[in-house]
């Protein structure tokens, strides 16, 4: 069987480090280009564990330069796409939607035209599997039904707006071009290596250096919960195996408000990174809680049915919530010591 050269966008990035790392080790005979424009979210030092694997190149680029994107797919004659890069924090996004706009939807555009061009004569055979978002799906209030692979795009905020528009457009090549396209959409994501601007890291790393824990609102917005690991499994499982033209939901079953996250990261630090003496007014690492005003648009629930991935590709998570934020816990504590103390060999 002939081995796949698949260019990965934003292989930098947290889950996509994270899953070029398990794609190499379940698939060693393909190999993985890795384009990324390093912007502050994209971290060399991630992917430390495949340097100078022999199926492993990095480049540094953009996905919005069609000529480099022609030069790569002839270089490395590419088979396949797994599109991670995007722009993806909200706040930045209210702040500023350019840089959204330009990388979300006009780099997707590019890739695909890319593709078709370089697929032309066989399209069928090659994948474009698109990474987006549940956030495309709008707001739910807390009694309704997940959202399905059914419910229509309803974004509340320029970013999942963005990502909605990429995926329509992907979408739109496979029913216009043929182009063999799969797209999933997965609820927030955690674990290790993750930027710090993320809900998860900000709590653990303003916690571990006493600084207040600013939760938007009143605290009560709901969020599923996806151990990163867990992702890519079944990215893997969708990009092998996923209908062409279909979208799936993937989800971790780990549904909880932001407030009760907040909560159970400051009781387990309380336990594996105990408050130093000098911590003042300070008893516990739920006083550092604080509550702030709301972002704009911020929607109340985001959780998927994930049934048609566990029904026809046997996906399930294997991480549950507390067991995942401990590992997480622990690499950003094992991190911010090694900062502290460079000179040291902190192992």
């Amino acid at each position: 069987m002939r081995s796949k050269r698949i260019l990965v966008t934003g292989g930098a990035g947290f889950i996509g480090s994270h899953f070029i790392s398990f794609y190499l080790d379940r698939h060693p005979n393909d190999e993985v280009i890795n384009l990324d424009k390093l912007t502050y979210a994209g971290r060399l030092e991630h992917l430390t564990e495949v340097e100078g694997r022999p199926g492993y190149t990095f480049v540094k680029g953009d996905i919005c330069d069609g000529d480099l994107l022609d030069h790569l797919f002839t270089k490395y004659d590419i088979t396949d796409i797994i599109h991670f890069a995007a722009e993806s924090h909200v706040d930045q996004a209210i702040r500023n939607a350019d840089p959204f706009i330009m990388t979300n939807i006009q780099g997707t555009y590019q890739l695909l035209k890319t593709a078709l061009n370089h697929w032309k004569r066989d399209r069928h055979n090659h994948r474009f599997h698109h990474i987006s978002t549940d956030e495309v799906y709008g707001t739910l209030n807390p009694g309704d039904a997940p959202f399905t692979e059914q419910s229509p795009y309803r974004p509340n905020n320029p970013y999942s707006a963005s990502k909605a528009s990429a995926a329509l457009l992907v979408r739109s090549f496979h029913k216009t071009h043929g182009l063999n396209t799969v797209i999933t959409h997965c609820t927030n994501n955690y674990g290790p290596k993750q930027h710090e601007e993320k809900l998860i890291p900000t709590i653990i790393h303003r916690a571990l250096t006493l600084q207040e824990i600013p939760i938007y609102g009143d605290g009560r917005q709901i969020r599923d919960w996806l151990f990163v690991r867990d992702h890519c499994e079944a990215l893997d499982l969708v990009f092998h195996r996923g209908m062409a033209g279909e979208e799936y939901n993937i989800g971790g079953h780990c549904e909880i408000e932001n407030q009760a996250l907040s909560e159970m990261i400051c009781d387990m630090l309380d336990v594996f990174c105990p408050l130093p003496i000098q911590s003042g007014k300070i008893r516990r690492y739920r006083d550092l809680i604080t509550h702030v005003a709301d972002r704009p648009g911020h929607d109340r629930r985001y959780a998927l049915d994930t049934s048609k991935l566990e029904n026809e590709l046997g996906f399930k998570p294997r991480t549950n919530l507390k067991d995942g934020l401990r590992e997480t816990i622990q690499w950003m504590a094992h991190t911010s010591l090694k900062a502290a103390r460079p000179e040291e060999n902190v192992g």
